[in-house]
């Protein structure tokens, strides 16, 4: 038996040159199992939980294509990948409910650095203490998996100087999140965020990596990678799920794994000193990604982003060989040998290729993939229509 696993996923309409135009009014309203964020220019669906990579593939491109289908019909529209408003206009936020009051508070309080897409990656854990040696493990390694996933270099038509420019301008909420030390833990600083108004609800927590559930913060059943830009490659999504997952069942083969018991940083300080290395390292690879050298959290030695997620990969790969997905597991080889879609784009920008040019192209892209991907794996069935 494999663990669970669910997909967010948030992206971009707009035109096939690469503009982004905010239709996500429409597609709720046409289409079944699509959500609003507050700017109308992305648009969210969310996969079911499932065990089977093969069955995740299906339920990750069939809403695409379904989606695609409706926006070709209502202007010849399309989706357009990257994980920031690539070609612009993040000046302007364009509202998806405005008689929505926290889509307010996030209008003011952040403006358009929320504006941006990503895929959120939800592993099921029940046994709500393992969970929280899963979030303290993962909150330390999530730089890696950003590594693997940056897709944002650009921003109204310009080179940033970020491979994850989503990552580098995209409000963290609350400033400082613990290691949760236990369940109780968690719970009693949640509510003292919202008791505070840290946090306007338990929704509110925006960092690399949370404990998810349907009654947060009681009942708890998965958890929620939020670090990754948007991955338009579901073979490159499912390498990645595939690599947490992996991880995950080697910590509950071996619980001393968890970076409090693990590190040996001293004691009195081990929990403060390794989110100071964790947040420089989310920095540094929002910069640099795979190329980004980082601090290892069991004993401060410096490693290549690169490098580190080679040891892990062969740490689990005969996880999940025995486990049945070491075939979804092994396209990360690719991505550590031709690097994420943030590097392949500045590669194509040094060539001499604008950014514009090289949007359009990965829009088409794109549609190439979901035609292979449908023929390949899916039988589809008509889009459920309200």
């Amino acid at each position: 038996m494999l663990l669970l696993k669910g997909f967010e996923v948030e992206i971009y309409t707009g035109t096939t040159q690469g503009d982004i135009v905010g239709v996500s009014d429409k597609i709720v309203a046409a289409l079944y199992g699509f959500t609003q964020e507050p700017d109308s220019r992305n648009v969210e669906y969310i996969t079911a939980p499932l065990y089977k990579y093969k069955q995740l593939l299906f339920e990750l491109v069939r809403p695409r294509l379904e989606l695609r289908k409706y926006l070709k019909r209502i202007g010849n529209y399309t989706l357009v990948p990257g994980s920031t408003l690539s070609l612009g206009n993040s000046e302007s936020f364009y509202r998806s409910d405005p008689s929505n009051s926290y889509h307010t508070y996030i209008e003011q309080t952040y403006g358009t650095n929320i504006v941006t897409t990503s895929i959120h990656i939800n592993i099921g854990i029940s046994d709500p203490e393992l969970l929280m040696r899963a979030y303290r493990l993962i909150r330390v390694e999530a730089p890696l998996y950003l590594a693997l996933s940056a897709s944002s270099p650009f921003l109204d038509g310009c080179v940033t100087g970020y491979h994850s420019t989503r990552w580098k301008i995209f409000p963290k909420t609350p400033n400082h999140v613990p290691l949760f030390e236990s369940h109780a833990h968690y719970i009693k600083w949640t509510e003292a965020q919202l008791a505070d108004g840290t946090m306007q609800n338990v929704r509110h927590l925006w960092i690399s990596v949370r404990p998810n559930g349907n009654c947060r913060p009681y009942n708890l059943n998965r958890l929620e990678l939020r670090i990754c830009d948007l991955i338009v490659d579901p073979i490159a999504l499912l390498a990645v799920t595939a690599l947490l997952e992996a991880r995950l069942w080697q910590l509950i083969d071996d619980p001393s794994l968890d970076p409090l018991e693990r590190s040996i940083f001293s004691t009195a300080t081990r929990s403060e000193d390794l989110l100071a290395i964790t947040s420089a390292n989310e920095a540094t690879v929002s910069c640099q990604s795979l190329d980004a050298e980082l601090r290892h959290w069991q004993d401060g030695r410096k490693i290549f982003a690169r490098n580190w997620i080679e040891e892990i990969y062969q740490e689990v790969w005969l996880i999940a060989k025995k486990k049945g997905f070491s075939f979804f597991l092994s396209p990360i080889q690719k991505i550590l040998r031709e690097g994420n879609e943030a590097q392949r784009w500045l590669k194509m920008h040094k060539q001499g290729l604008d950014s514009r040019s090289i949007v359009i192209q990965a829009i088409q892209n794109m549609v190439q993939q979901e035609i292979e991907l449908e023929e390949r794996y899916c039988q589809l069935k008509p889009a459920l229509t309200r």
